[in-house]
């Protein structure tokens, strides 16, 4: 028979690799950083920075929502998605997916319809796998 002890929850083997104060600096930074490419109207690289180090490693929600405003406070701003993903780097598909299912999660009208725009094209270009990845990987949520 079985140690029940033996059965650890999954939860016990999560580990915050950071302290949440940190994280919320790093936004802000980001943030900055963000603005200025937005005014100069270079949205993949301002998207690209919203999307680097993004906090997928906490469980602190202040630090994934500081986040979360800021990418989407760049593809809100974007007109051209097909300009956006055609330049943005490869390894942030992904991320990028986990984000686009999250802004669909809001509800927001304006915000589902920009998600699912960039969704098809971003499907399009990474293939079905990128989906897949964004649905299974449980330990990086954004």
């Amino acid at each position: 028979m079985a140690d029940d002890d033996d059965a650890a929850p999954i939860e016990a083997e999560f580990v915050e690799t950071e302290n949440s104060e940190l994280i919320i600096a790093r936004v802000e930074n980001k943030t900055r950083q963000v603005e200025r490419l937005l005014r100069l109207l270079q949205y993949t690289q301002a998207l690209e920075i919203a999307l680097e180090d993004a906090p997928t490693k906490t469980r602190d929600e202040r630090c994934k929502s500081a986040n979360w405003v800021l990418v989407h406070r760049v593809l809100m701003a974007t007109k051209d998605v097909d300009g956006l993903l055609t330049n943005l780097n490869s390894e942030y598909y992904d991320l990028l997916m986990k984000y686009l299912y999250r802004g669909l999660a809001t509800g927001d009208r304006p915000t589902c319809d920009q998600c699912l725009r960039l969704h098809e094209k971003l499907t399009q270009i990474a293939g079905m796998g990128c989906i897949m990845r964004a649905l299974a990987d449980t330990w990086n949520v954004v």
